[in-house]
């Protein structure tokens, strides 16, 4: 619990509260203009929020309604998704030069310290950034990820997707066909999302989310875009080669959701190797957490933000 005002809000309350602050805007930087969504109480600690793929920063905002009154939240939409830029060199999309972007969009924004959260590919992101400037980052949030540096814990989840012939793999092998997805998903954008947003949710996905998710995927070249977060495979690899050995020193709290079919539990052993600090929470839930349990993934991330 976070004191006895935090047990009376209403969620009407909260609603209201997040409908006053939430802006949503483009932000110059010194590596391009970025989509950024914002809401909370400026001056109170910083939680700097990364979505996967084939989302936005919109998935954060069920789970900001629930942290906006006692802190900063900064959501930007990564390069190629959402409403940030399309580039179209795919080596944009390595994990490690996304995280050049969010650490231009910190630059700009003046965010000197942070707590910093990643699903997916923006989990990904969210490491790269903490290697990369550990100084910066209190603390860390990943949710359904690889860890990148877990040399074990991967080849044990390698082995477990490897037994099922890869079959959950599939859409990976899909986007790495060069011109594929860019010949078959523009117009059946809610077929293509709808097989991954839908079938990997154990609780129903939220209509308005996949509603702007398919919005984002119909603009012109995200097809392209959003199969290079795949594409840049081989450049990724070599890189997290390099981080082999690495520790990170801040706290740090893994949310998984245990029914992931990519995500396997596998990915989640021998976090010591990795993290001089880590704490693992399983939900009941599927790939996409933020979505299906906002309420105990916020609760989860207000508590550990505070120290708890």
């Amino acid at each position: 619990m976070h004191g006895g005002s935090a047990d009376v809000r209403s969620p009407e309350l909260i609603e209201f509260h997040l409908r006053m602050t939430l802006t949503s805007r483009m932000i110059e930087t010194s590596r391009g203009t970025f989509h950024v969504r914002r809401a909370g109480v400026p001056g109170a600690p910083v939680l700097l929020l990364l979505h996967g793929w084939p989302q936005s920063s919109y998935c954060w905002q069920p789970v900001a309604r629930a942290l906006a009154d006692r802190f900063d939240l900064v959501m930007p939409d990564l390069r190629g998704l959402g409403d940030s830029p399309r580039t179209l060199e795919p080596l944009a999309y390595t994990k490690q030069a996304l995280a050049g972007d969010v650490l231009a969009v910190m630059e700009t924004l003046a965010i000197e310290r942070c707590t910093l959260i990643g699903h997916d590919w923006g989990g990904a992101v969210a490491q790269e950034l903490a290697f990369a400037a550990p100084g910066r980052i209190q603390r860390l949030v990943l949710l359904n990820i690889l860890v990148l540096a877990n040399s074990r814990g991967n080849r044990a989840a390698r082995a477990a997707l490897a037994a099922v012939g890869n079959r959950p793999m599939w859409y990976q092998f899909f986007q790495h066909a060069n011109g594929l997805p860019e010949a078959m998903i523009p117009g059946n954008e809610a077929a293509w999302l709808g097989y991954f947003l839908k079938t990997w949710s154990r609780s129903g996905f939220p209509a308005a989310a996949f509603d702007e998710y398919v919005r984002c995927y119909a603009i012109e070249h995200t097809p392209a875009t959003g199969a290079a977060y795949y594409r840049c495979h081989k450049a990724d690899s070599a890189r997290w080669r390099e981080l082999a050995g690495r520790r990170l020193t801040m706290p740090a709290l893994y949310i998984h959701g245990r029914h992931d079919p990519v995500i396997v539990s596998e990915f989640t052993h021998h976090l010591d190797d990795v993290f001089e600090d880590i704490r693992l929470e399983t939900l009941d839930a599927a790939h996409f957490v933020a979505e299906e349990c906002p309420d105990a993934v916020a609760r989860l991330i207000g508590c550990f933000a505070e120290g708890g």
